[in-house]
């Protein structure tokens, strides 16, 4: 089964056919393993990166937010975490080493929108004792499919 997690995770919109294929299995046999990784929560969704720069309109802002919390006591960290990803702003939450204990990742409609859940919902929790914030400004690359492809420099060299 690790070989169709591989497939997939290299491109979801891979066929139950085209896996079948690659694998040289039969179609029945790849569906119901796919299956039984859904079942077993080992594939929790399909994602399409999506190059929100080429797409007219309002775009979603996002940050990345470090967050340093008290573990609750007899709970651990999972309990402050649990609070705090269940925010519909919250789309990503990882529990991490170093300075802070949790790495989010924020969406909202703006700026402002972003920054007001920070301070109004975020830092102001039980167990959050501070957070800092950066906001994305350009994306170069996301789970490893490249955004733009480098521009040729077209500057004269100089010579003396």
């Amino acid at each position: 089964m690790n070989e169709i997690l591989s497939l997939l995770k290299d491109n979801a919109k891979l066929s139950v056919e085209d896996i079948s294929k690659v694998l040289k299995r039969k179609p029945l046999l790849v569906k119901n393993d796919i299956k039984k990784l859904e079942k077993d929560r080992i594939i929790l969704g399909y994602k399409t990166i999506i190059n929100e720069d080429k797409i007219k309109g309002i775009k979603p802002v996002r940050a990345i937010v470090e967050v340093k919390i008290t573990p609750k006591r007899n709970l651990g960290f999972d309990y402050i975490a649990d609070r705090i990803y269940k925010f519909p702003e919250v789309k990503t939450c990882y529990l991490v080493s170093g300075t802070y204990e949790l790495l989010l990742i924020l969406e909202g409609k703006d700026i402002h929108k972003v920054s007001q859940f920070i301070a109004e919902k975020l830092a102001p929790l039980e167990g959050v004792k501070g957070t800092v914030t950066h906001f994305f400004l350009k994306k170069y690359k996301e789970e490893g499919v490249i955004f733009e492809s480098k521009r040729a420099n077209h500057r004269k060299n100089i010579t003396l």
